[in-house]
């Protein structure tokens, strides 16, 4: 499975990227599974968290969400993260 995350920041700044950067190390170290950050072309407050070869979804998004609350990223987001699932055929 590869999941898809989008979300808009309150700002695209160094302190918001190096915070996202810091989690998704994070949660490599915890789940096995790097991910990757992508900045909308034409709305840069637009971010995606790019996440691929989940083997255990239910695993990981629960880890996902411990590195969250570890980190406080929801502080720099405007709104929600919409994660999409997506499975490989």
């Amino acid at each position: 499975m590869n999941c898809y995350i989008y979300y808009r920041v309150l700002a695209d700044d160094a302190e918001t990227e190096l915070l996202i950067h810091s989690m998704q190390s994070r949660l490599a170290c915890a789940s096995g599974v790097a991910g990757y950050l992508l900045k909308r072309s034409d709305d840069p407050l637009t971010w995606m968290e790019v996440y691929e070869n989940i083997g255990n979804a239910t695993a990981f998004e629960r880890q996902m969400e411990q590195m969250l609350d570890a980190t406080d990223i929801m502080m720099f987001i405007d709104g929600k993260r919409t994660i999409e699932r997506f499975l490989r055929q």
